[in-house]
């Protein structure tokens, strides 16, 4: 990330030092916290992490072999994080937050070949682990471009966490690259790790500083649409073997049990929130109930992860898949779930109604969105 001359100059000569320990006072909630470059922070191990130093600055280098490395000794709720990255790895580099373990956390990520350029949507992602799962085709809204990255060379991250919200600076601490409106984690606190290979420098911790930042959600633009269906009610995963296909004879049989779903935001049905990890491919029914004024055709636009098959009254009328590792089934936006992936016309006969979605997933995040291209003369039946 582009520093000013004179920016990064005063920066550097900055050097890191371990404060004094003092195990009979604990520390203040608001102290800062400057993670010290050495052994009792930072997990040394052969062929993974060392202790080094890189254009002059005290620095941790990750190397290509390590896997995730946490900070010891901080654990992190709310408050700023600030540290200066240069990365080595082709691909990505993120920073956790509020780890639990590698099952629940926040993370947030760059893709770096994508850094630096304005063009590119997806320089910088928000996606947490969800019960195992990093449920980064969930969230499409959260992304954005970095416009100044400096690769090879130091760049400084900010990192604004107040309760739900989050804003993120990368070199320029006056605009943030990325908002986040409502963080989706359900840990709320935890330690602090980092994962990618590269450089890791000035690692300052300064708790409950927040800003101004609110600590409730942010805007949803979503919240009060009402084409959006929120209502549902889901049925228990079961397997469905890679390659099969379902049929209206597979349709949920009179004996299926059914609990309610709500969508979150955005009209998502989370449905790793729901059941966590598919270690194989599963399949779960969704189906909810309008009562329309008159017969009449509705137009659906649809979001799904990964392969959907929808029935109105008992009848197939859209069928797709959205396959990240296909290309040619990888729907828009780069497989992400989207209201963009798919679109359908709905049949809706005059008086009750019954819509019958299954979804399955073997790949990253599972969820379904759905919404009509109007209410007018149909209404949900809870």
């Amino acid at each position: 990330m582009g520093f000013a001359l004179l920016t990064l100059s005063s920066m550097l000569v900055v050097a890191q030092k371990p404060a004094k320990k003092r195990s009979d006072v604990p520390p203040s909630p608001t102290a800062e916290i400057r993670v010290p470059i050495d052994a009792t922070a930072w997990p040394i191990q052969a062929g993974q992490v060392e202790l080094t130093t890189f254009r002059d600055v005290p620095a941790v280098h990750i190397l290509p072999k390590a896997k995730t490395v946490p900070v010891s000794s901080v654990t992190f709720a709310n408050g700023t994080i600030e540290y200066d990255i240069v990365p080595e790895d082709p691909r990505f580099a993120g920073i956790y937050f509020r780890r639990q373990d590698s099952t629940e956390s926040e993370y947030m990520y760059f893709r770096i070949t994508q850094l630096g350029q304005p063009a590119m949507m997806d320089a910088i992602q928000y996606a947490p682990y969800q019960k195992g799962v990093l449920i980064w085709d969930l969230l499409d809204q959260f992304q954005a471009p970095v416009p100044v990255f400096r690769k090879g060379d130091w760049n400084h991250v900010k990192l604004v966490v107040s309760g739900v919200q989050m804003l993120v600076y990368v070199n320029d601490m006056q605009r943030p690259v990325l908002e986040v409106p409502r963080l989706e984690a359900d840990a709320k606190q935890g330690e602090l790790a980092f994962e990618g290979a590269g450089y890791i420098a000035n690692v300052v911790v300064k708790p409950n500083l927040t800003e101004g930042l609110p600590a409730t959600e942010g805007y949803d633009p979503t919240r009060r649409d009402p084409r959006y269906v929120r209502t549902w009610q889901v049925s228990q995963p079961q397997p469905l073997p890679m390659g099969q296909e379902v049929m209206p004879t597979h349709l949920p049989k009179p004996e299926t049990t059914w609990q309610p779903l709500l969508a979150e935001r955005y009209g998502l049905v989370n449905l790793t929130r729901q059941y966590g990890k598919s270690e194989e491919r599963r399949l779960v029914w969704l189906r909810t109930k309008f009562k329309a004024s008159a017969e009449q055709k509705r137009r659906v636009v649809i979001g799904f992860s990964d392969d959907v098959w929808v029935f109105a009254n008992g009848q197939p009328v859209y069928f797709d898949k959205n396959m990240y590792t296909a290309p040619g089934l990888r729907k828009t936006p780069d497989g992400r779930i989207s209201i963009e992936n798919g679109t359908f016309d709905l049949p809706l006969k005059a008086g009750d109604n019954e819509l019958v979605i299954g979804v399955a997933n073997n790949f990253f995040g599972w969820g379904l969105i759905v919404r009509l291209d109007s209410m007018e003369g149909v209404e949900v039946i809870p």
